[in-house]
């Protein structure tokens, strides 16, 4: 029976399995962001045009999520599983050999939809492997996967994009496509409780998929295209937000009819999944948000080469990954909540220890910053998982796992919207304030302005001349100091509501440390 072969393979065998695919999977929404400029001049585009590689697997990626449950139900988890790795393999060796933008992005959206489904089925997966009291573990190795993953895509996409070509970035899931799908075959089994419907048996939910991904798209869309078409003023748009939101109202009340819903929401009647869904949101928005903040920081402002830049990331990743262990073992001495709240306040503490960078940190004052964050950030993902999936019914965790990973997935497209729209709209109002500084009639404006000045002729300008480019140089040191500020506010923002997580953790049912089954009062 399936049962018994479950039973007989080491769990960490299984975790090691659908860590593979899914590590491969989160890699790939970070791993071409650096590459776009790249691809644009290699496929004849503009980067702008580019960014539809990225947000054309974002968009496949978020409408597939939550329909992990639906479609394990009607072929077999495991039979699905395989097809998600094997058409997100495919679909990466056609990437990396598309002629054309048009083609790169198609391709994208197949790796998309091969890719959205794996997260989900691989936590559900573990869940199902491992007894109750070594669940925090299990999380623990899904955890590194999912959160160290989207840290080091984009220097690992900065080293193959300028040591080989762009299309290796896509070419490296090849190998990890065919090792996941030889040892998924061999190792991993349908639990006896999974009750396989065939499509005769399954009316299928036409309304809920349709409407379901046309919410999804057009919100993605929104939060992708939003800064860079000027938000609302834009009517693209208006057009698509106002889509997203009619669509997603509609998709909640129609599935909530259907005896066979695309996505169950009555999971979200159980107070732990929800409010563990709701943290999780938040965590993904600061995750990805902060991962987006830092390396444009030193980029832009800085001068870091990107290899450089993600060299600041990379002790943060190793941080995550030594705190993730220790809090699969502190799960059974401790409540899951008290390691939440105490993970989010060190985080905060990291963010806050950002917020007050200068232009003139060193490297080690930037690691130092990331990885007080990301220590906060290892006692998170663990505990977090841990009380979403406590009282949810086995056979329902596949739908359980999509809506939880969904609110990942949205909470990191939404923090990747809001820094960016934050930072240039904060860098102008700094500009203005310390544009008003710079009268003649203010003693250190003209203090400042004849230093310069003098500075520059001495380097064999005329006095006009020295004067001018004195002017130039102190608005650029205006500039850099503004969007500096603005960088300090985006930290100092995150961290605030980061700390949204603390009240949200006295909500949850009380439960003791996990050493067996839990028993919530």
């Amino acid at each position: 029976m399936p049962g018994h072969a479950v039973r007989q393979v080491n769990p960490w065998i299984i975790a090691l399995t659908v860590m593979l695919a899914t590590f491969m999977e989160v890699l790939d929404t970070s791993v071409a962001n650096v590459a776009l400029p790249h691809i644009a001049g290699s496929l004849s585009s503009s980067v702008d045009e580019a960014t539809w590689v990225l947000t054309s697997y974002l968009v496949a990626n978020a409408i597939i999520l939550p329909m992990g449950g639906w479609f394990s139900m009607l072929l077999g988890r495991k039979r699905f599983y395989m097809t998600c790795v094997a058409l997100f393999t495919v679909s990466s060796f056609l990437c990396g050999f598309a002629p054309s933008l048009g083609m790169l992005i198609l391709f994208r959206i197949m790796q998309g939809v091969g890719g959205g489904a794996l997260q989900p089925m691989s936590q559900a997966i573990l869940v199902e492997s491992f007894p109750r009291e070594k669940q925090g573990m299990a999380m623990a190795v899904y955890g590194m996967g999912v959160v160290v993953a989207p840290v080091i895509g984009p220097t690992l996409g900065g080293w193959i994009t300028d040591n080989m070509t762009w299309r290796w970035i896509f070419f490296i899931n090849i190998p990890v496509g065919i090792l996941s799908l030889l040892m998924t075959s061999a190792l991993i089994f349908d639990p006896p409780y999974l009750v396989r419907k065939s499509i005769r048996e399954v009316r299928v939910d036409y309304g809920g998929l349709s409407l379901l991904a046309l919410g999804l798209g057009s919100l993605e869309v929104v939060l992708d295209e939003g800064q860079k078409e000027d938000w609302f003023s834009s009517n693209f748009i208006i057009v698509f937000a106002i889509a997203a939101a009619i669509a997603l109202i509609a998709v909640v009340w129609w599935e909530l009819r259907q005896p066979n819903p695309i996505i169950d929401f009555r999971i979200l009647k159980e107070r732990n999944f929800t409010l563990a869904t709701v943290s999780m949101l938040v965590l993904g928005f600061v995750l990805y948000g902060s991962t987006t903040l830092l390396p444009l920081l030193l980029q832009t402002l800085l001068g870091y080469t990107a290899l450089l830049s993600g060299l600041v990331l990379s002790p943060g990743g190793i941080a995550i990954c030594v705190c993730m262990p220790v809090v699969g073992l502190l799960l059974r001495r401790f409540q899951a909540r008290w390691l939440v709240i105490f993970g989010v306040l060190i985080s905060a503490l990291g963010l806050y220890l950002m917020a007050g960078f200068t232009l003139q940190i060193d490297f080690g004052s930037a690691v130092r910053g990331r990885v007080v964050q990301s220590l906060g950030l290892g006692f998170l993902f663990v505990p977090i998982s841990t009380m979403a999936f406590a009282l949810i019914p086995r056979e329902r965790t596949n739908y359980a796992a999509g809506l939880f990973n969904l609110a990942r997935n949205i909470g990191g497209s939404s923090g990747i919207a809001a820094v960016t729209t934050l930072l240039a709209r904060r860098a102008q109002v700094h500009q203005q304030v310390l544009a008003a500084h710079l009268t003649p009639y203010d003693p250190a404006y003209r203090e400042a302005l004849a230093r310069t000045t003098q500075m520059v002729q001495a380097h064999g300008a005329s006095l006009p001349d020295a004067a001018a480019q004195a002017h130039g140089l102190i608005y650029g040191s205006l500039l850099q100091q503004s969007n500096m500020l603005a960088f300090c506010d985006a930290f100092r923002v995150m961290a605030v509501l980061f700390l949204a997580i603390v009240p949200l953790m006295f909500l949850i049912k009380k439960s003791g440390p996990v050493r067996g089954p839990i028993v919530m009062e």
